[in-house]
């Protein structure tokens, strides 16, 4: 794959392009510039942004960190060439909860999309290898230079060195294996503690069946000796029913009293209302509302008003401005005209040039009588006045012309401020301008005007309506304030009255439901005599002993459906049986677990033994050319990490033991050997590279960079650097491509 050409609106970028070529392409540009986002959204543009991505402590989300700074959508385009095809990669935002969530991949120059090639897979299709094992390999971040271990990654690895296909991974296999193994036992939780807990249960029902039975016979007695004692307390509470019965009655007549009361109240305060000739609500609502919609519009005609005088000072302002014109007075095309040829000549000062004239032909006459009388010579004098003189004419005439342009130009300040022929077309430019603002203001003052007088004329309409339907039963009411005070009065009454009828009628209906839930004494029975206790004794002791009853026959439920529940002894023997032959079917996969996870470990540890060695020799070989032969080797673990062999000593020291500029060299090393050996050849997968040289001393940079010329040669490589080393390395090499992101000529 071969990038040409991106175009980005993605962080600080805002629609810039970067023309890249084949092979190296060196790019320099100082700190805060923009190179790390460049290398972040060809990565976007390739595999998306990850929506699911979340702010960390110190870390934003791409999705955050990168959106634009304009405000506007993140989006981008990317020219490519794969193959003997040219692609266009484009990728928009148009819902912002998906940023760059659009893709379209094109033939370039036609709009025939590429087919197969999705946003979801385009990275993968076009590099050969999934987004991880690009960051972990090719992709080296500025202070992400070390390589880590990755499930993609470690398919590919055992790709090569086993089968070929990418689908096996030792940690996912591990990671199913262990969710089998937990999902049979782990700490307390699993199918075998639950299997053990139910067997535990189950021996515990059959030990506590012959209790249950004891306890039955005991509830049972004593629900007997409860019941009896219920009888009784009930039969005292009829007694109290009846006396209840009585007092209820003698309650229903003060009730009935009560509400004859409270009906004549009504009857007497609707009379009164119909004398008076008060209005119904209805009535009294609607002209309440009137007048209430009345202020509104009153309101909205004050500010028709308000509207209409700053339109007539806008107005006068307008008009002032055009009063204030060099053009007034004219149209807009006479002032255009005008300003076309504003003044064809100025008035030029005579009399100084008359001056001026006059003293050299004397000059003139003078010199020639001076060299006549000198030279004795008529024909000298006379050439030498015959000079002079037209010197003087040249002369006066150049005057004559300055002094008429120094006029035109005083002239044309005096009444235009400027003597600049676009000055003055601007000035009657800004004139017409002037005209089409006072036509527009002399039609909002009409249009204010005629709004104003609309709404004024129906507010005094409205009011008189409201105030002729007012005095037909309040004469007394000669403005809107003494109208809405007499309908005030009105409304209260009606409450009043209503409130009136709505008690009496309460009165009533509570004396008919306390009429039909009062029983009637059976004719010829004696008044019954107040008992002994009071019901809330009676009822109370009653209700605890029906408390204890309810709670003994629930006990009493309880134990015989602990019973039912428990089930016959045989079917229970059976089931711990069965829970048993489960458990110990359970252990034994459990081990067979066990047993396939300690094989898959060391079958594991075989291939990273098989991988390591190529690996770890083809990064000591470039980590020696970078270090000028300081280390004879590097050894890498299963898990990539790195040790290396300062030469001649035969003992590796961990990657921790270097120094930064070391450490990041050979990672460099490895990430270099990684592409080598891991990313597929056919799809020359371009490598990235964030500043990974910052560190890098002068002698190492320059292998560093050589090694890079020559991995160019099978690959295109983006070289990103603060620095204008790089840049100068290869100033002379023309196959090393060299562009200033920002103005060069600053030595960074």
């Amino acid at each position: 794959m071969l990038i040409r050409r991106m175009t980005a609106t993605f962080g600080r970028l805002r629609e810039q392009t970067l023309e890249l070529q084949d092979g190296l392409n060196i790019l320099q540009a100082p700190n805060e510039t923009g190179k790390s986002t460049w290398c972040a959204f060809l990565l976007s543009m390739l595999y998306g942004v990850n929506t699911k991505e979340r702010d960390r402590a110190g870390v934003l989300a791409d999705k955050n960190r990168y959106a634009p700074w304009s405000g506007s959508s993140m989006s981008g385009r990317l020219d490519c060439r794969v193959g003997d095809d040219a692609l266009t990669l484009f990728r928009t935002t148009r819902r912002q909860a998906a940023p760059m969530g659009d893709f379209q991949a094109l033939y370039t120059g036609t709009a025939d999309p590429v087919p197969g090639l999705t946003g979801t897979n385009c990275g993968e299709v076009l590099l050969g290898v999934g987004r991880e094992v690009y960051a972990r390999s090719a992709f080296i971040r500025q202070g992400g230079v070390a390589v880590t271990q990755d499930a993609g990654l470690e398919r590919r690895i055992a790709a090569l060195v086993t089968s070929g296909e990418e689908d096996t991974s030792y940690t996912e296999a591990v990671e199913a294996l262990k969710k089998q193994l937990n999902r049979r036992r782990h700490n307390k939780t699993g199918r075998l503690p639950a299997l053990e807990a139910e067997l535990q249960e189950t021996e515990a029902q059959l030990a506590s069946q012959a209790e249950l039975a004891r306890q039955r016979e005991k509830l049972l007695a004593r629900a007997g000796e409860l019941e009896a004692r219920e009888s009784l307390l009930k039969e005292e509470l009829a007694a109290l029913d009846r006396w209840d019965v009585h007092q209820k009655r003698q309650d229903l007549q003060k009730a009935e009293d009560a509400a004859a009361q409270a009906e004549e109240q009504a009857a007497a305060l609707r009379r009164r209302l119909e004398e008076e000739q008060v209005p119904e609500n209805d009535v009294t609502g609607r002209l309440r509302g009137a007048i209430v919609n009345l202020n509104t519009l009153r309101k909205n005609a004050e500010k028709a008003q308000e509207e209409w005088d700053a339109a007539k000072s806008a107005l006068a302002r307008a008009e002032e401005q055009l009063s204030a014109s060099p053009f007034a007075g004219q149209t807009a095309e006479e002032a255009r005209q005008t300003a076309a040829d504003p003044l064809s000549k100025g008035k030029r000062p005579l009399l100084p040039l008359l001056l001026t004239a006059l003293a050299c032909l004397c000059g003139s006459l003078g010199a020639g009588y001076g060299v006549f009388f000198y030279w004795k010579n008529l024909y000298a004098g006379l050439g030498t006045a015959a000079g002079l003189l037209v010197l003087t004419a040249a002369v006066t005439l150049f005057l004559w012309k300055r002094a008429g342009r120094q006029a035109k130009t005083a002239a044309l300040t005096a009444r235009y401020g400027t003597a600049d022929p676009a000055g003055i077309a601007a000035l009657a430019e800004a004139y017409g301008a002037l005209l089409s603002d006072r036509d527009a203001a002399r039609q909002e003052a009409s249009a204010k005007s005629a709004a104003a007088q609309g709404l004024w004329q129906s507010v005094d309409v409205n009011a008189d309506g409201i105030l002729e339907e007012v005095r037909r039963f309040a004469p007394a009411a000669y403005d809107i304030p003494s109208a809405d005070a007499a309908l005030r009065a009105s409304a209260l009454l009606r409450k009043e009255l209503s409130e009136a009828e709505k008690a009496a009628h309460e009165a009533r209906l509570r004396a008919e439901l306390q009429a039909g839930h009062t029983p009637s004494l059976p004719e010829g029975e004696p008044a019954p005599v107040q008992p002994g206790r009071s019901r809330e004794t009676v009822a109370e002791e009653l209700g605890a002993l029906q408390a204890d009853l309810s709670a003994l026959r629930s006990n009493l439920d309880r134990v015989a459906g602990r019973l039912a529940a428990a089930g016959d002894p045989l079917a229970l023997q059976a089931a711990a049986e069965r829970l048993t032959d489960e458990i110990a079917a359970l252990e034994s996969e459990y081990a067979a677990i066990e047993l396939a996870m300690s094989t898959l470990a060391h079958a594991n540890t075989q291939l990273q033994g098989r991988f390591s060695p190529a690996l770890g020799k083809r990064a000591a070989e470039i980590f020696d050319r970078l270090t000028g032969g300081a280390y004879g080797g590097v050894i890498l673990d299963k898990a990539l990490h790195v040790s290396a062999e300062p030469a001649g000593t035969g003992v590796p020291r961990d990657v921790g033991f270097l120094s930064a500029g070391a450490a990041d060299q050979l990672y460099l090393a490895v990430r270099l050997a990684v592409c080598d050996l891991v990313l597929p050849p056919e799809n020359a997968v371009p490598i990235v590279l964030d500043d990974a040289l910052a560190s890098f001393d002068d002698a190492r940079c320059a292998a560093a960079l050589d090694c890079l010329r020559e991995e160019a040669e099978k690959r295109q490589i983006l070289l990103f650097t603060c620095h204008s080393r790089e840049a100068a390395y290869f100033k002379d090499d023309p196959a090393v491509s060299i562009r200033h992101l920002t103005a060069p000529g600053r030595q960074v």
